[in-house]
């Protein structure tokens, strides 16, 4: 991707200055601590359940929907890399839609991944303790609270600022490599040829159902895009950093499916899941705890990289005036979005509130999640479709991505209401602004 010439900015209607307490300090993220966050990002929850899943609705096959998710992933993630480079702030996607197509768009952007995809803390936070209860063999009413527990490391995390959060992030990711490996390595022995025959055992309708399985596990490039200005050079570091998280994501996604195929072949998902069933078959007594440790590595990784994103839209979104002002502040020398990042702790206990009182059913969040992805993912490749110098690299990879993500919209169908709605608020605000009289 082309990230050497300068952007070009189409004029958009001027802001207020901002104040010296918006202003971040200069970005401390260094490549390790960034390409963790990345990682941290895609290779999230995926791990535990979807080999299995994939395997159950492809067979052998889920191999290859696994790639072709995989090569399908490096349009979408070269343009948010180039995208972050070229254009670095808090309000990642946001905010090159405010340069690209105005002040409503943006808006409705923001309240797309502020308000539609922070549905997701919860559904993260829950299917972490989901595993972890079910690996100890405690009763199912205590997810709830472990849930919130496994909230409360990346908070601190988030809350101690950029640096601090990129080198627990640096740590969750290594643990939870290193616990992939580990299963891999001991699982792998007992793999056999004959668990890949017949290879297209459910036929290409199987191919195409585990490949919308995999794209929820290789979404979560968007989030970069939301520290890229906590980068010390983002035009040179972001673009590492995706690099290496699409290698990193795309061997561990492929060594798992291969694997769980291979030593589970018919039987993947039967049991718990998949990475359970992989852990038991080699190493019987110590299986269980690793999946119980990867379970809350994943989910405290993820956690960690979405709430700094969460909390750094949020201040940029109220900095814009598309969100209550107070919020636009900046804590410490650090220059931490302590209070966004409070709202998004508040509105994501609000969220679980409500997946309590529901039973626990996930899909309603996670439809409400992914359509708001989605939307958010569209308006991205249109604006880099404008900002990117035509032509480059980066312009031909967001021309494949629109084509991609219209797809998605299309797939999404009756889902889109939540975004439709959101996209109306903003809409609302727009119009309430344009009634005010003249300060």
């Amino acid at each position: 991707m082309d990230t050497t010439t300068p952007l070009a900015t189409p004029r958009v209607a001027p802001r207020p200055a901002p104040t010296a307490s918006e202003h971040a300090p200069a970005g401390t993220l260094g490549l390790a601590r960034g390409s963790a966050l990345y990682v941290a990002s895609v290779l999230g929850t995926g791990v535990l359940a979807l080999p299995g899943l994939a395997t159950r609705v492809a067979g052998p096959a889920s191999v290859l929907a696994v790639a072709l998710v995989l090569v399908a992933s490096v349009p979408l993630a070269g343009t948010f890399a180039a995208l972050a480079a070229r254009h670095p702030d808090r309000g990642g996607v946001a905010s090159a839609v405010r340069v690209a197509l105005g002040p409503t768009a943006a808006r409705a952007t923001g309240y797309w991944f502020y308000l539609g995809v922070c549905v997701g803390v919860p559904v993260v936070a829950v299917l972490g303790a989901e595993y972890v209860v079910a690996v100890v063999g405690a009763d199912r009413g205590a997810v709830p609270v472990v849930a919130v527990a496994l909230v409360v490391v990346p908070a601190v995390a988030v809350g101690l600022g950029v640096r601090v959060a990129g080198a627990v992030q640096l740590a969750l990711t290594s643990l939870l490599l290193a616990a992939v490996v580990v299963v891999v390595a001991v699982a792998a022995p007992e793999a056999s040829a004959e668990r890949f025959t017949p290879f297209l055992s459910e036929g290409w309708s199987g191919v195409g159902s585990a490949v919308s399985l995999f794209v929820w596990a290789f979404a979560g490039w968007e989030v970069g895009t939301h520290v890229s200005a906590d980068f010390r050079d983002p035009r040179r570091t972001v673009p590492a950093a995706t690099g290496i998280a699409l290698v990193v994501v795309g061997v561990a996604y492929l060594a798992l499916q291969v694997t769980t195929v291979g030593v589970l072949g018919a039987e993947a998902g039967s049991g718990t899941v998949a990475l359970l069933d992989l852990a038991r078959t080699g190493a019987p007594a110590a299986g269980p705890v690793v999946v119980g440790v990867v379970a809350a590595i994943v989910t405290s990784g993820v956690l960690t990289a979405y709430l700094a994103a969460f909390a750094n839209l949020g201040q940029a979104l109220a900095r814009d005036g598309d969100l209550p002002r107070p919020l636009a502040a900046l804590s410490g020398r650090a220059g931490v979005p302590r209070r966004a990042l409070a709202v998004t702790l508040v509105l994501s206990a609000a969220y679980l509130a409500v997946l309590v009182a529901t039973g626990l059913d996930l899909e309603p969040f996670v439809r409400v999640h992914t359509s708001c992805m989605v939307a958010v993912y569209a308006l991205g490749m249109v604006a880099a479709l404008r900002l990117l110098p035509r032509g480059t690299v980066g312009w031909w990879l967001a021309a494949v991505a629109t084509v991609l993500t219209g797809v998605l919209l299309v797939l999404a169908g009756a889902s889109l209401v939540a975004p439709t709605l959101l996209a109306l608020a903003a809409v609302a605000v727009a119009l309430a602004r344009r009634r005010r009289p003249p300060r």
